[in-house]
């Protein structure tokens, strides 16, 4: 989803920075990128956090010793990379604004 929603900022900044390679940078740049992923992130967390809810917890599936509404995260591998690359986008801006 993030992906997704990002494409066009990707794209852009990419054909900016393809076009004015040598040159001055455009207005599009890193910061834009990092800046639309990070709401991204922010949106779809608190989207995720919101839709989880005892009313909304109908699956029959469901590991019966958690009560309504309380999900088990099983594999943390996905949180980890999406922490890891949280953190280094926010450190490759802050590298960039000290310049």
């Amino acid at each position: 989803m993030a992906l997704g929603s990002s494409a066009p900022e990707i794209l852009l900044a990419v054909l900016e920075t393809v076009t004015r390679l040598g040159k001055c940078p455009g207005e599009l740049g890193a910061s834009t990128i990092v800046g639309s992923a990070s709401f991204n992130l922010l949106v779809i967390s608190g989207l995720s956090i919101y839709a989880v809810s005892p009313e909304t917890d109908t699956n029959d599936d469901r590991d019966e010793e958690m009560p309504l509404g309380v999900k088990r995260i099983k594999d943390m591998r996905v949180f980890a990379i999406t922490c890891t690359s949280s953190i280094w986008a926010y450190i490759w801006v802050w590298i960039c604004l000290m310049d």
